[in-house]
């Protein structure tokens, strides 16, 4: 799952012409990420952090 990589996606679809824009435009397309998705991330949290701690802080599978 990678919100981020969506998010950008969804911007590159526009051809924003300056900062202002390119803001107004991120905002719009963060408001139109599906919510179970937003959801589904922050419930994976505790597992991800748990596989952090496991590896000291190493490399994980996230």
């Amino acid at each position: 799952m990678n919100i981020s990589g969506d998010l950008k996606i969804a911007v590159q679809r526009h051809t924003p012409s300056n900062l202002t824009e390119l803001e107004r435009i991120c905002r719009e397309e963060w408001e139109k990420l599906p919510k179970y998705r937003c959801a589904k991330l922050v419930s994976s949290y505790p597992r991800r952090l748990e596989a952090v701690i496991a590896a000291k802080g190493a490399s994980t599978k996230y």
